[in-house]
Parts: C-alpha cells; structure tokens; sequence
C-alpha cells in the first residue's frame, strides 16, 4: 500500500467516496465550495434553504462538483491505467537493477499570499510518489565569476558530493577566470560519475547588459534569465544554484520534487523569506512587483523544454522593458525579473518548501522555516556580510558550513555503488600506469609517488597583474608547506614584482591560510601574488611537483626560480629587469645566477649593498650558501671571483651544481619524480645546462652571477630513495 493523501480543500456538506482499489492504494475525493476559484463564503441569510441567493449559489456548487467528480474520475481512470501496467511490469522491476530513490516532500502552499492558480495548482491529488532512478543523472547548474565565487563553488560541489548517491552533471556559466581554476580543479579532482562543463559568460554579457542592476553580483546576477538559450538544447530540467548554498541532504530529494509539478508549472522556488517585496523596510522603499513576499532565486527547479514552449525570453524580455520605464534598475538582480513575470503569470510556479532554501540574511523569518534544525535541506548565505548574520541557530549553520569548508576533498573521490562511471581517458591511463609498478620493489612507494594527481586550485585569493609592456617581466617562483607562512610578508616587501607561489596544504591548512592572508595588510595591498593550492594527499612532499604548478602559471617572459626561505636583496626586481636587456635573454639561451648567502642568525641587519655583504662576509655574520654541508652546491659560482667583479661573469657547470637561477619562462619543468630533499634542483640544472648545451651547438652554459642572500631555517625532515632518479 503506497499511502493515504488527504486534500487542503474544505469539506462540502456531503464528502464523496471514490473507488478503491484494493492492496494498491485508497483514494479520498474532497471537494470544497469554490467560485472562480476562491472559497465561497456563506453568510447567515445565504445560508437559509430557501433564499434565492442560497438556491444560485447552491446551483452554482453543484455544477462545480460535477465538474470536480468528472476530473477526479478522469484522474482515476489514469491512475488505474497506470497501477495496472505497474503491476504487469512488477516482477522484472523486482528481479531486474532499477532501485529508486524515494522523496516524501511536499509543497507547503501556506503562503498567507498566494493566488489562487498557485493554490489549485500545488494541491494536487496523490498519485504515485515521485522517484529518481538511482543512477539517473542529476544536472545542476551554477552561475560563477571571479576568484571569490570560485572559492564558494568547491564549498558548495563539496556538500552535494558528500550527500549524493546518483552521478553529477554540473553546467558552470563561468568568465575566463572561474574556468582556468575550476576546470584544474575538477581535472585534478577526478570524482567519479561526475561530469563538468562550461559555458562562456563573456558571449552572455550581451544578452543581460541592458538591464541596469544594483545588486553586488553585477551583470553575473542577471545571466540564470538566459539558460534556457545557454544550455544544450536537449537538457529538460535542471536545478539552479547560488554559489553560497550549502546543501545538508541528498540533492536526489530536490530533483524528485520535478515530478510534482503539474500543468503549466515550470519554475521551482522557495517564497522569500524577508520583508523586501512588501515593500516596508525604509522609507520610501519601492521594491519590484511580486507576489506577495515574492520568490528567492537561490534555488530554483527550470523545466528548461516547457519553458522554451512557452517562448521564455520573450516573456521575460518584455516584462523588464515594462518594469524597467519605471523601476530604473533593478536591486536583486534577477530576482527582481523572475518576480515581476511570476506576477503577470502566477501558473508558472511550483513552491518548494522554505527547508529547501533557508535564507539567511538580514530581516528574515528564516527561524518560521524548521522547528528543528534537522529538518534542514539548503542553507542559503545571502546576505554580503556571509557568516556574520545573525540567527538563534547560527553557530549551527555555521559550523556545518565550516564542515564542508574544511573537509578533505580527497575523501570524495568515492565510486557510486552500482553506477558505472563513463570511461575516463586520465583514469585509466593512470591505472594501467599503477598496475605495471613492482609492488616487491624497494622503491615502490617513491615510483607510485609520480603517478598521484594531486589536487590543485589555482588562484586561490584575487590575482590581478599587468605585464610591462617591455617584455622584461620577472616573476618569483617558489614552493612551501604551512611552516613556512610567516616568510611571505618579508619577501613581499623585498620583492615588488609578481610572485608565484605553490602552497602545499591541506583542506583545512588552506582555510588557515586564507585566514592568515585575509589578516594581513601586507599580503592584503599586493594583487600580483599568485597563490595556487595544491592538496595534500600521500606520504611525500612533492617539491618538484610544486615548483612546476607555480611555474606554468607565471604571466612574464622570465622567471627567478626561487626557495620560499630566501630574501631578495632591495631593489633585485629592477636589476633583473635591467639585465635581462643587457644579456639579450630574448634571443639567446642564457640563465643568470643569482649568489646565494647565508647566516645563523635570526636577528640581523639586512645589509643595503654590496660593500655591506662584504663586510659581514668577512666578520662571519654572515656565510656562502651552505659551504661547511655541501660546498659542491653552490662552489661554481665563484664567490672569490663575485667578490671583485663588477660585471655578470661566465660560470661553468660542474656535477652537483644547484644555483639560483633567472631563465626564460619556456625552460623545462622540474622531474616530479624527485620527492622530499634532496638532488631536485641539482637534476634540474643538470637537464637546464644539457639543453643550452645542444642549442648552442655544445658550447658551455653562459650563467651570470648577481647579489642574493638567505636567512636559513630548519629544513624538513623527509625520507627519499637513494635509488630514484
């Protein structure tokens, strides 16, 4: 027996009892004193047998329950088709792999507000409940620009994929920089059974960027008014989200909820829970027209193919140039235009239950929606000031949030039991690349090191750098882990150039980090440092791995490869830049060297020039980069020669020889297979020198020594295989 539903409708004198059907399901007719759709009500002298008025609106009653019985007898006559085709299919259901997921919720139709077509059209009658097939696909698509928004989507992809049970179709309308992270992200991610792709919101900017809006998202708020034309032709339904939703279920029960909607309903959302559509905020507050408290657009069901039937961006192009004579803008984005045609067209919507879209901003009756805070589905942080509003429960909402901020992304790599992924090129050349490994080999564990795919997000706080237009451009490359946070803000004021940094971190490190960062207003006034996270996962550190991620992402023709435990002289961006000129690096093979020094001490005085260095050189304040552990490192460079030179000099490469080097940003990668400390740079040099070598017809490497200096610090304690190479 699926159940019993009972009707919202008042009762008439008289209740109906209609067929039924035993060991399936019982039916209860309900019908209610309606005219033109409203309940009638019966005043004292209306309700004497014999007035005229009673006897009309009697006659008036019975014709509406006729129509009434005929339409719940059609709707049975349909139900029994279906029940008994159900039942001829019900042994190959049983025997067969088609589990289905089950979803209980129901529409509130409570809105003290609500028009009469939403009323009749979310009072359905029970039928079966709706289902989603357990590997059925689930589409969501998300609206994302900038390195904030990106930010936002992980937490968000975070909680869906933590709940789901069915595979992930995400459509992310993203601008040039939300695709570059997310697309590394997801490649470097590899969840299974979730597919990605992207469309280009630069094309979209035309469509929207007539509407003038207030909002904070800018023109990015406006472009979910355009996915029936963005997204492909052939998706029928999809949910929508902002990026600061957070979801504390299955997103299978949202995408059940489709089934539900009936005749001419197409849009699926939550009514808004603060008072901005009623216009009664402030004084003078003149809000766009809604129903009632209106609709919040943070989560929304589209039937994408009823929706271009019914010819939706020209009835919502329409209803903006109308509105917009005599609003001027709009304030919520489009919020403020799915109001304004929900209003001229009532029928369109379905309203979910508030649980599905709890919004958190100011002056909202969020707490109405839940008596308890398990009752929870979404969480909606809209509102510019995020976790600092205010709400008797909002520690609650906030630690979940921080849950999913903070929770390894790694874990979520999951396979869908019994959902076969769509075959993945990377995946598998992965694993046939794992399977042909010796596991009896020593080195087992430093070999399979290679092969992991390490997470990565790119940019993860606002990058923002213009290249000299000179092409003399040098960024700082370097890598380091959470012990080494505290040399950011020195380098940053040793070096004005663009940097680019890997950081590896853990989930919750990042979120650290980001703090660390927010804090502080010396990293807080630079743009043009990039930070690219890459996540931890195995036993090593990945040094070269690092190095390489901070590499391919460096915006100038040149880069200083770097450790994040060395400081710049003053001024060594400008006098890069200057003989980067003087050596003709644009057109030759050259790398220039850049002397490293070192001191025991962690107070010191930075010394101004070269004359300084020299001197605490000579007093023993200071020392030639690591001469008393491994003089074969830096010996080449010739210090004695750099002590009385006053121009670059030649310097030949000797085995073991691990400068500081300025090339050219087409110089080869680091090898991934060195992990931990140890002969990572020396190897790169190695190949470095080989190259110059051979295109310039096998004459010696031209290297060019310049100023540098190092604070040193306790190195990281890692264990490497002698055996790899």
């Amino acid at each position: 027996m699926l159940g019993i539903c009972r009707g919202r409708r008042k009762f008439l004198a008289a209740s109906l009892t209609v067929l039924c059907i035993p060991a399936v399901t019982w039916l209860y007719l309900f019908a209610g004193s309606f005219e033109d759709g409203k309940p009638v009500s019966l005043s004292p002298l209306e309700s004497q047998p014999h007035s005229p008025r009673y006897a009309a609106a009697g006659q008036r009653e019975r014709e509406s329950l006729e129509v009434r019985v005929r339409e719940v007898e059609e709707e049975n006559r349909a139900l029994r088709r279906q029940l008994s085709l159900a039942q001829g299919r019900g042994p190959a259901h049983r025997h067969g792999n088609h589990s289905k997921t089950y979803s209980m919720e129901e529409g509130t139709g409570d809105s003290e507000n609500l028009r009469a077509g939403i009323v009749a059209g979310n009072s359905s009658e029970c039928g079966q409940q709706p289902v989603v097939e357990k590997c059925e696909t689930i589409h969501v698509a998300i609206v994302c620009a900038g390195y904030n928004a990106s930010r936002d989507v992980v937490t968000l992809v975070k909680s869906v994929l933590f709940h789901r049970r069915n595979p992930l179709h995400f459509h992310l309308i993203a601008d040039s920089i939300a695709e570059q992270i997310l697309a590394t992200l997801f490649r470097t991610w590899m969840v299974p059974a979730v597919r990605v792709d992207f469309y280009n919101a630069e094309e979209l900017k035309s469509e929207v960027s007539w509407i003038p809006n207030k909002h904070y998202s800018g023109i990015y708020g406006l472009m979910k008014l355009v996915l029936t034309k963005t997204l492909p032709a052939n998706l029928e339904r999809v949910i929508v989200l902002d990026t600061d939703i957070t979801f504390a279920t299955d997103i299978a029960e949202l995408w059940a909820v489709f089934h539900k909607f009936k005749g001419q309903q197409v849009l699926g959302l939550v009514e808004n829970q603060s008072d901005w559509y009623l216009g009664n905020l402030w004084k003078n507050h003149r809000p766009w027209p809604a129903l009632g408290r209106g609709y919040n657009t943070g989560v929304i069901l589209l039937l994408l193919d009823k929706l271009r039937k019914m010819k939706w961006e020209q009835m919502w192009r329409l209803t903006a140039e109308r509105e917009l004579m005599g609003m001027l803008s709009t304030s919520l984005a489009d919020q403020d235009i799915f109001n304004a045609v929900i209003k001229q067209n009532p029928f369109l919507v379905y309203q979910l239950p508030c649980f599905w879209n709890v919004q958190l901003s100011d002056h909202t009756r969020s707490e109405q929606c839940y008596r308890d805070v398990s009752d929870l589905k979404v969480i909606h942080w809209n509102s510019p000031k995020k976790l600092r509003v205010k709400n008797k429960h909002v520690e609650f909402f906030r630690n979940l949030y921080l849950t999913f901020l903070e929770y390894d992304g790694n874990l979520l790599r999951r396979e869908l039991f019994g959902c076969p992924s769509e075959a993945d090129v990377n995946s598998e050349n992965l694993q046939k690349q794992l399977s042909e490994l010796d596991e009896d080999d020593l080195c087992y564990e430093f070999r399979r090191e290679r092969f992991t795919v390490h997470r990565t997000h790119l940019y993860f706080l606002h990058y923002e750098y213009e290249p000299a237009s000179d092409n003399t451009d040098v960024t700082l490359v370097a890598q380091l882990s959470m012990d080494r946070l505290q040399m950011l803000e020195a380098i940053c004021k040793h070096w004005e150039g663009p940097i680019s940094l890997a950081l590896y971190l853990s989930d919750a490190e990042a979120q650290q980090f980001l703090r660390y960062a927010q804090g502080s207003e010396v990293l807080m006034s630079r743009h043009n440092v990039a930070y690219h996270i890459v996540y931890k996962e195995g036993q090593f550190y990945p040094v070269n791995l690092l190095r390489n991620v901070a590499m391919k992402h460096v915006g100038t023709p040149y880069m200083f490869l770097s450790d994040i435990d060395f400081l710049p002289m003053y001024g060594l961006y400008e006098y890069l830049r200057k003989s980067v000129i003087q050596l003709d690096l644009a057109n030759t093979k050259k790398a220039m060297i850049v002397p490293a020094f070192e001191t025991l001490r962690y107070r010191l005085s930075f010394p101004k020039s070269k004359a300084e260095l020299l001197s605490m050189l000579d007093m023993g304040t200071l020392f030639t980069f690591r001469y008393h552990v491994w003089t074969k490192g830096h010996a080449p460079t010739n210090f004695a020669k750099w002590r009385t030179a006053t121009t670059p000099y030649h310097v030949e490469w000797e085995a073991d020889f691990e400068p500081y080097v300025v090339v050219r940003r087409d110089c080869p990668e680091y090898d991934r297979r060195f992990v931990g400390f140890g002969w990572n740079k020396v190897a790169h040099i190695m190949e470095l020198d080989a190259q110059l070598e051979v295109a310039q017809c096998c004459s010696q490497t031209e290297m060019f020594s310049l100023p540098r200096f190092h604070l040193k610090e306790k190195k990281r304690q890692i264990l490497v295989c002698p055996a790899v190479w």
